[in-house]
């Protein structure tokens, strides 16, 4: 039980009707889940307006509103705060109600267009590997210590994130890895969070269906680094020619990663092969099982960040020798009949043209590259024909198939995505709706040493069809055929 004053204590409170001494001992931004002495919050989203359910919350015992705007009948014995902004206000309230957890814990937010889960996942692992209670919010997961629980969003609502933040202090985590994403930081999702660090990793096209612009999403990026405080550290990567953007505003202190350039945390690759990574950081060699420039950028960020947290750099490296790739990212396996299946999130442009150039550098001439692809539905439509063309470019066969159609018709999106194909490309190309059919025929089609990569969903064990969320598993899918073909 809260005291309703003290919740509100950094808001930005614009008018107060009713009396702050009310007991609050739970909050909502959801009318169907207030109970009795609940702080509701209406909030104004993307499909409905939280300020329509004012009535319906107090009716289920909601006993303050925040809300942007004042009910035109107010209700006796219910406080109504006005603010300016509830999304800020919900982050800030939520904080303040767990007794703000980020301030107690080292917490660190990776942001970028690529490879966010790896290092927040990895650096979750290497942290943990080194005898510290730590905690992850990715994509994938959210870890408490050895507890695990579901992810449903990239960086979840702020009720979520100060619960889980909660339950970690509770448990003696001290450090917590977090995934923050371009909706969490635009949705203030982040807001009132004591961050210690924040890394950029890049730029590239994704999610302009919710953003404006490429410019509005970078600066969305952006903003999470401007409002990083003084004692955290700003790190980025310098390759990417947003890097500097990120560090224009931020009161951080500023740090640099790079492959080609002149950084602070500068790495070279020595050996690039299936088997793993043969790297140089900063003058010292480490070897890693994973595989990739992509993966090269993401061991320095990974790096860069257990120097700046004070970790011993040789303790470092030598748990970053012992890391394993990520479920869904660059995930293999291998038929006896030597063909490599390969399962990847590449769901943006950029991603799969970095696997697919990953894949060509070590492949010898005489391997095929058979690449089973698809878009996912309800989202940016503009990168279709981008990865259509990625996809025909890079591989030698390409099979395009159905990712997450949502509402929309799956052949229609395919065709979305055959439009990017050059001419010279038709022929490497079909199109097949039903993705476990696709794959099915990328395993048909495979030779003896030839390389199937199977983008887009990558960890997802699940396939959204119109309004139909039903099991399915890319990795455990291929791996089956694979066994199949075996036998």
């Amino acid at each position: 039980m809260k005291i309703l004053k003290d919740i509100l204590f950094r808001v930005s409170v614009e008018a107060v009707n009713g009396t702050t001494d009310v007991n609050i001992n739970n909050i909502a931004f959801d009318s169907r889940k207030v109970i009795e002495n609940t702080l509701f919050v209406a909030q104004k989203g993307l499909l409905f307006d939280g300020h329509n359910f004012i009535d319906k919350a107090i009716e289920s015992g909601g006993v303050a509103i925040v809300c942007e705007v004042l009910p035109k009948t107010l209700h006796n014995n219910v406080t109504y705060i006005q603010v300016k902004d509830s999304d800020e206000a919900l982050a800030i309230i939520a904080s303040n109600y767990y007794d703000n957890p980020s301030e107690n814990l080292k917490l660190i937010g990776v942001t970028g267009t690529n490879g966010k889960t790896t290092i927040a996942t990895l650096l979750y692992m290497l942290f943990k590997e080194a005898g510290f209670k730590s905690g992850l919010l990715s994509t994938i997961k959210i870890m408490v210590d050895e507890n695990e629980y579901s992810a449903t969003h990239t960086t979840p609502d702020s009720l979520t994130i100060n619960q889980y933040l909660h339950k970690m202090v509770q448990q003696g985590v001290s450090y917590c890895f977090m995934e923050v994403s371009s909706h969490g930081i635009h949705q203030k999702r982040t807001s009132g969070l004591d961050f210690d660090g924040g890394v950029f990793t890049n730029l590239t096209h994704d999610h302009l269906d919710y953003h404006d612009s490429f410019a509005t999403y970078r600066d969305v990026k952006k903003n999470f680094f401007d409002n990083l405080p003084k004692s955290a550290f700003a790190l980025v990567n310098i390759d990417d020619k947003n890097g500097e953007v990120m560090l224009q505003n931020t009161k951080a202190n500023k740090y640099t990663y790079a492959l080609k350039t002149v950084a602070d945390y500068k790495g070279r690759i020595i050996e690039n092969q299936f088997d793993g990574l043969l790297l140089n950081i900063n003058d010292q060699e480490v070897y890693t099982k994973l595989i990739g420039t992509f993966n090269a950028y993401n061991l320095l960020a990974i790096y860069a960040t257990t120097d700046l947290l004070g970790m011993e750099k040789l303790e470092a490296l030598r748990i970053i020798s012992s890391l394993k790739t990520v479920d869904g990212r660059f995930q293999y396996a291998t038929s006896k009949g030597d063909i490599t299946a390969i399962v990847d999130y590449a769901h943006t442009p950029d991603a799969l043209k970095n696997v697919l150039e990953t894949i060509n550098s070590i492949r010898t001439h005489n391997e095929q590259v058979i690449t089973v692809v698809g878009c996912g539905g309800d989202r940016d439509k503009d990168k279709r024909p981008k990865m259509g063309n990625i996809a025909s470019t890079l591989s030698n066969q390409v099979i395009f198939t159905s990712d997450n159609p949502r509402s929309e018709d799956p052949e229609l999106i395919i065709k979305d995505i055959e439009a990017g194909v050059h001419p010279e490309n038709y022929k490497k190309t079909v199109s097949i709706t039903n993705r476990k059919q696709a794959i099915k025929t990328a395993c048909k089609l495979a030779d003896k040493g030839d390389i199937i990569l199977v983008a887009g969903k990558g960890h997802e064990n699940y396939q959204i069809i119109g309004n139909v969320r039903s099991d399915f598993d890319d990795f455990k899918i291929v791996n089956e055929l694979l066994i199949e073909m075996n036998k």
